[in-house]
């Protein structure tokens, strides 16, 4: 497993997304979650993402048990700031001073380590400036109780305004062949920055795949209520998906495998580190987004795959 430094977190090139091991894409399975997060761990994927809004601190519990005896061996990432206590209908981005420190001792918590490695503000906050919320957490830092900080979905300004108060390590964003809105929104104060993007969804939600069966979706299933999977945009979407496939069958790897070489592809264009963090919690489908940093894809592959997103139908959320 090859590593990438974001800032002077050195991590796993690959990352894992833990997310869909407790809510939005299906039933959970406990037992097989954790068996993925330590198989990934044996395959030197220690780049570990979640969240505290994840199954309401299920995901935090969740990580916490699975690397309870490794902890050594993992770089740990959660995130603050999507307050759920109203039911999902009325959530709320709070980082207000107090919010952000009693945010952090929960998480602590329920993950049962004494540090964070990666502290991501989760969306931009609705109740503080962004100033007040990175100043409570480089408190964190300075207590010992966060490594590094970082950002999720903000523009230019936002970060320059964070970093203006604390070294900011990573931007997570959504970004893959049918996401590149982060390239417009933020990447000019990513480089001038020197921070690094840490790509979550990068198989479009697993729609890139060409596995996903939309008739299956339950109620419980964030994309049965997402646009781009709604039936007015599918046939269009449907068209990326087959293009996807088209060359990942010409080249004999999966969809998957090719979207996610496609992510590794844009960092000498991006000209900023980039770790894609997969979300899934079956050990194949690990190993299979593993092989795909084997993958280099030419550049005729790549002017294929370049005009997909400007022709996707419907908005992220």
């Amino acid at each position: 497993m090859r590593t990438t430094k974001l800032g002077d977190l050195t991590v796993s090139a690959q990352g894992l997304g833990c997310m869909g091991m407790s809510e939005h894409y299906g039933a959970a399975d406990w037992d097989e979650s954790v068996a993925t997060i330590q198989h990934a761990l044996d395959e030197g994927v220690t780049f570990l993402d979640t969240a505290d809004i994840y199954g309401t601190g299920h995901n935090e519990v969740l990580v916490g048990r699975a690397i309870a005896h490794r902890r050594a061996e993992v770089q740990l990432a959660t995130k603050f700031g999507i307050d759920r206590s109203g039911g999902d209908a009325s959530r709320t981005i709070r980082g207000t001073h107090g919010y952000v420190k009693r945010a952090a001792e929960a998480s602590l918590l329920r993950l049962g380590v004494e540090v964070i490695d990666l502290y991501y503000l989760h969306r931009p906050p609705q109740d503080a400036e962004i100033e007040e919320t990175v100043g409570a957490m480089a408190e964190l830092v300075q207590e010992g109780k966060v490594r590094y900080l970082g950002l999720s979905e903000v523009d230019d300004d936002l970060l320059r305004r964070a970093y203006a108060v604390h070294p900011i390590t990573a931007v997570q964003s959504e970004y893959s062949l049918w996401t590149r809105d982060l390239e417009t929104d933020v990447l000019a104060a990513m480089r001038d920055l020197n921070v690094a993007l840490v790509a979550y969804s990068p198989l479009g939600r697993g729609f890139l795949t060409g596995t996903v069966d939309t008739s299956a979706f339950t109620a419980k299933d964030f994309r049965s209520r997402n646009p781009r999977f709604a039936a007015e945009a599918l046939a269009t979407n449907q068209a990326i998906a087959d293009t996807v496939g088209k060359v990942a069958e010409a080249k004999d790897v999966t969809p998957a495998q090719l979207a996610l070489a496609w992510v590794y592809a844009q960092e000498s264009r991006l000209a900023v580190p980039i770790v894609p963090i997969p979300g899934t919690k079956r050990i194949k489908w690990l190993d299979q987004n593993i092989a795909a940093m084997d993958v280099t894809l030419t550049d005729e592959e790549l002017s294929i795959l370049e005009p997909l997103s400007a022709q996707v139908t419907g908005a992220r959320y």
